[in-house]
């Protein structure tokens, strides 16, 4: 406000220059009232040489007997310009006539200031003051100090403004990463002490949900470790057992057990959930993918643009594309995937041409260790932590990921990853 009121003052001065000041303003009612008293109590036949003396470079004073023969403008206020108290009490007499005549009020537009004063005796004093031939009318001038005034006023607002809010998107970033990554650092606290608190106190909610993440995978990681021992001492008892059949299935149940554990301890310890996210060619690395897998003899349709800078963690999505690939290789055929990029997203698409699955099983699928009878068996490698770990990654990304059955056939998986913002 003070920055808005110091513009305004400014521009006021500045406006000035560009226009007729008022007749109030210019410093000549003062000085002709002195005049006037002055002249008015000399005599008669002084009064013209006194008007002459009177006169200086910039006013000229004449002294008339009749309003006969002056040069005036037709003005129908002329009269009520200077009815005013202060001009009442400079003159002594509210009965007196004063007459006061603005550049403009000239036709030619080129006049000048000019104050007719009555005297007692009924003759005139008429007080002249020069002006310069350019400048606006008072209107235009208020007009031009209104819109200076807003200008700066919204300027100024805005500069205010845009201070306020920048730690408010700096929190609301810090907020958005520590979605796409739980490992982020903590929000630098910036701005004003309110916000500063909330992002204390979000920092404090990042750190206490980072330690109950890290405790609870350590734990898990650790019980999966644990659990090989028993294991391992079930096959050596297992060879004792003389029935063959038995044996057998016991072995197939430690077998089953143990990929079991496999498979949950690289989930706990997978490498690509752990590394920095990072700018990449998203086009450039799908393509990589369908390349190895061409070399495998097994043909991908590609759709989408050649090159996509997306920013994140290129092993991570790595593997979240080739666990869908894998799915959809083994139990469909004519696999493809479509990449399109939105202004605030970007969509993955994996589809294939295979049974699908139940409508009732999208989200079941991506429950751990859960497998669909009808589709998969203990022959068929797996234990249920692919789409698990793969939706892992995606949520960690901020993103999502959905399985829907294609309305010409087979399944389709969508990814969904937000744009994130590189300058984090």
């Amino acid at each position: 406000m003070l920055i808005s009121l110091a513009f305004n003052a400014l521009f006021t001065q500045l406006a000035g220059v560009w226009a007729y000041p008022p007749l109030a303003e210019t410093g000549l009612l003062e000085k002709t009232a002195s005049i006037t008293r002055v002249i008015e109590a000399s005599e008669a036949s002084q009064r013209e040489r006194l008007a002459a003396a009177a006169s200086d470079s910039g006013m000229s004073v004449s002294w008339h007997a009749s309003r006969e023969g002056l040069d005036l403008p037709a003005v129908t206020d002329a009269a009520y310009r200077t009815a005013s108290p202060a001009a009442k009490r400079l003159f002594n007499t509210p009965t007196r006539r004063v007459e006061a005549y603005q550049p403009g009020d000239w036709p030619q537009k080129n006049g000048h200031y000019a104050l007719l004063v009555q005297l007692a005796d009924e003759s005139w004093l008429m007080f002249s003051v020069p002006s310069r031939s350019w400048g606006l009318d008072e209107g235009p001038r208020n007009l031009i100090v209104i819109m200076l005034v807003l200008l700066s006023t919204a300027v100024v607002a805005l500069i205010a403004t845009r201070h306020l809010a920048r730690p408010l998107q700096h929190f609301a970033q810090g907020a958005r990463r520590f979605g796409a990554d739980f490992r982020a650092p903590p929000i630098e606290p910036v701005g004003p002490h309110e916000i500063r608190q909330a992002i204390l106190a979000f920092n404090a909610m990042q750190a206490q949900l980072q330690h109950f993440i890290k405790d609870r995978t350590q734990m898990l990681a650790a019980i999966s470790h644990d659990l090989r021992t028993p294991l391992t001492r079930m096959r050596l008892r297992g060879e004792f057992i003389e029935d063959a059949d038995q044996q057998q299935r016991l072995f197939r149940d430690v077998d089953e057990m143990q990929a079991m554990i496999n498979s949950a301890l690289e989930f706990f310890r997978d490498d690509a959930r752990l590394e920095q996210a990072t700018q990449f060619d998203l086009a450039e690395l799908l393509q990589t993918l369908i390349d190895d897998y061409r070399d495998q003899s097994i043909d991908i349709t590609f759709s989408g643009p050649p090159r996509l800078v997306y920013f994140g963690r290129p092993l991570g999505l790595k593997r979240v594309i080739t666990n869908l690939l894998d799915n959809a290789i083994k139990y469909a055929s004519e696999q493809a995937i479509e990449l399109r990029n939105a202004e605030d997203q970007v969509t993955i698409r994996v589809l294939d041409r295979g049974p699908g699955i139940p409508a009732d099983s999208y989200e079941q699928v991506f429950t751990p260790f859960f497998r669909l009878e009808a589709s998969r068996n203990k022959s068929t490698g797996g234990v249920g932590l692919g789409l698990s770990a793969a939706r892992a990654i995606v949520l960690e990304h901020g993103g999502s990921l959905t399985v829907r059955n294609r309305k010409i056939g087979g399944l389709e998986a969508r990814v969904v990853l937000p744009v994130q913002v590189t300058a984090l």
